[in-house]
């Protein structure tokens, strides 16, 4: 299982170190790296990824609208992206571009995939949904 919450940075080259506390958590050193919902990006060790977008596309319909436009945002963009040496993924700019990261990262650690936030955009997201996020909660029946 993935999980934790760190603060990372890019390089002026766009790369991105993968904590180790996930690196060891995936196996191999590819990854697809594609549009996340909320403005930031999703980060699936390969196994992961062929069952989210093997799902993604048995539930969905080239004749719908509403599922290409799902197709287009989810499947489309994503790439192939490989952990180098150093621990490092490079975040090719057209995602850098869609999810705002700038130089301050939040990487997220989600059970099986990680999310890669802009830290500001993370943290302005966190304020606007606090309310939610409480409701949420208390509607929770872990008993």
């Amino acid at each position: 299982m993935i999980t934790g919450e760190f603060k990372c940075s890019l390089d002026d080259k766009g790369r991105l170190m993968v904590p180790v506390k996930m690196r060891n958590e995936i196996i191999g050193n590819l990854l697809i790296l594609t549009r996340g919902v909320d403005q930031c990006l999703w980060l699936f060790p390969l196994d992961e990824w062929k069952r989210v977008s093997e799902n993604l596309l048995n539930a969905t319909s080239l004749f719908q609208k509403r599922a290409r436009l799902i197709r287009r945002r989810i499947i489309a963009p994503a790439q192939e992206i490989e952990i180098d040496k150093s621990g490092r993924i490079m975040v090719p700019p057209t995602l850098r571009d869609y999810a705002g990261l700038k130089k301050d990262c939040v990487v997220l650690g989600v059970e099986r995939s990680i999310e890669i936030w802009d830290a500001d955009l993370y943290q302005q997201y966190c304020l606007e949904n606090e309310d939610e996020f409480q409701e949420a909660v208390e509607e929770l029946d872990l008993s």
